[in-house]
């Protein structure tokens, strides 16, 4: 597996947590068992709690992979996505070779690309690009 990074789009991710539960659902993970969850960016007092004050109120989402991820080997090797990109019904995930062509565009479209540090759980080769 030559390149196994995996791009997320965060202006185009909708919180909708459709890539976890095709990674729990496609790796068969137990009830209680997550390697991907999506964080909410709003108040900060749960799930889908918007910030701010009406009418300016506001939110938006994170996926986030634990290090317990595999990016679905058996999947790649066979020349198909891990279960979260392909599932992603937004196009906010990209993966491989799509993925260096994602950040490129990106990039050119002046996004921030930046990755979750190690020291703060992340897993490595995910990299995040938002406005």
């Amino acid at each position: 597996m030559a390149n196994t990074k995996i791009v997320c789009n965060l202006q185009r991710c909708t919180g909708c947590w459709t890539c976890s539960l095709a990674c729990k659902v496609g790796n068969n993970l137990p009830d209680d068992a997550f390697r991907l969850t999506v964080r909410t960016l709003g108040s900060g007092e749960g799930i889908d709690r918007p910030a701010g004050t009406w009418p300016d109120l506001h939110e938006s989402w994170k996926p986030e992979w634990s290090t317990s991820c595999t990016k679905c080997p058996e999947r790649v090797s066979a020349g198909e996505e891990p279960y979260c990109v392909h599932s992603c019904p937004n196009g906010a995930l990209s993966f491989g070779d799509a993925a260096d062509a994602a950040l490129e565009d990106l990039r050119a479209r002046g996004f921030r690309i930046w990755e979750t540090p190690a020291w703060e759980g992340g897993k490595s080769g995910i990299v995040y690009a938002s406005k």
